[in-house]
């Protein structure tokens, strides 16, 4: 067979393959999406903050923006008024502590927003209880804090946040890297019978969420190591309409410049990834120099494919939530 006819045929193979890879991952030929996005909403109605410049272990509670509301993170008023805004899950954070409970407090030391002193899992609930969480917000450089004395006995346990939504969704952030949290968390939501009516959702270190896996394998738990193992392995295979384990009843991450990346975004994606048992999340590429961050601002909607129903992580959702319900 001369070399001309060879690469002829070799061309059109490539061709006719090129063309069926398209064809399986082409959006337009999947179900129509159908519904709203289900949106989560960041340590529910919080303070917001300025990032520019910031440092790892930068106190956030005095970079405040001027307060809009008088909310604090991680507080069951701050829930409350997250899900009143149209959030489906709220995200919140969690830390053990010496008397066997676990408290939903962001920050890993006491100092920053508290008048307490000292690493948040090293106190009892009882003590975390006593403490005022708006001591040391500011937005003036220390000449005013808006919501000293307004924060005490505000920082609620797991068990009281998940009795209060019965049924209500959350995303629990696993603050360490010790797969023995895990077993704690475990043993703990087994004690209490909860979450009650809703999965059991978690991220965190590599470690705890690979034994929260082992221990409850219908939870949606992820890392950022299985999620960058989940972006890189449906990059490869994906095209088939394969989903890696690595994918699956996991929090599939899809930062909003990666969408190139993503074999048959969006309708075929989200359709993929919801079969597979998984939520596919949008987040904003832009974040800072410690990751991806969540939606702040109604225009970082527009590059949302029409008729979006996936999962959106929302930083600002008394903004994003009633815009959402309205229609954009």
């Amino acid at each position: 067979m001369q070399r001309s006819t060879i690469f002829k045929v070799c061309t059109l193979a490539g061709l006719f393959g090129a063309g069926i890879i398209y064809l399986m991952n082409a959006s337009w030929l999947a179900p129509i999406p159908q519904g709203k996005p289900t949106l989560i909403s960041h340590r529910g109605v919080y303070q917001t903050y300025n990032r520019e410049n910031l440092t790892r272990d930068e106190c956030t509670a005095t970079r405040i923006y001027p307060p809009q509301h008088a909310y604090l993170e991680n507080t069951i008023a701050s829930m409350e008024a997250a899900f009143a805004n149209g959030a489906d899950i709220v995200e919140i954070d969690i830390h053990p502590t010496t008397d066997g409970e676990f408290a939903v407090f962001h920050d890993w030391t006491l100092d920053c927003r508290t008048d307490g002193t000292g690493i948040t899992r090293e106190h009892s609930l009882a003590n975390l209880k006593t403490l005022d969480i708006g001591y040391g917000y500011t937005f003036d450089g220390g000449i005013t804090f808006p919501f000293r004395g307004q924060g005490i006995g505000l920082l609620p346990s797991l068990q009281e946040v998940l009795q209060q939504f019965p049924g209500k969704p959350f995303l629990l952030n696993i603050k360490s890297n010790d797969p023995t949290e895990a077993e704690k968390l475990d043993a703990y939501l087994r004690r209490y019978q909860l979450p009650v009516n809703s999965r059991l959702m978690a991220y965190g270190g590599a470690r705890p969420i690979h034994r929260l896996r082992e221990l409850r394998p219908d939870a949606l738990a992820f890392s950022r190591d299985s999620a960058k193992k989940c972006a890189l392995g449906y990059w490869l295979i994906g095209w088939s309409g394969y989903i890696p384990q690595t994918c699956r009843n996991s929090i599939v991450m899809a930062p909003n410049t990666w969408h190139w990346a993503l074999w048959g975004w969006p309708n075929r994606f989200i359709d993929r990834i919801s079969r597979s048992g998984s939520l596919a999340i949008v987040l904003d590429h832009r974040g800072d120099k410690y990751g991806l961050t969540a939606i702040y601002q109604p225009e970082d909607l527009n590059y949302l494919p029409e008729n979006y129903n996936g999962v959106i992580w929302v930083e600002k959702i008394e903004v994003i939530g009633p815009l959402l319900q309205a229609g954009r």
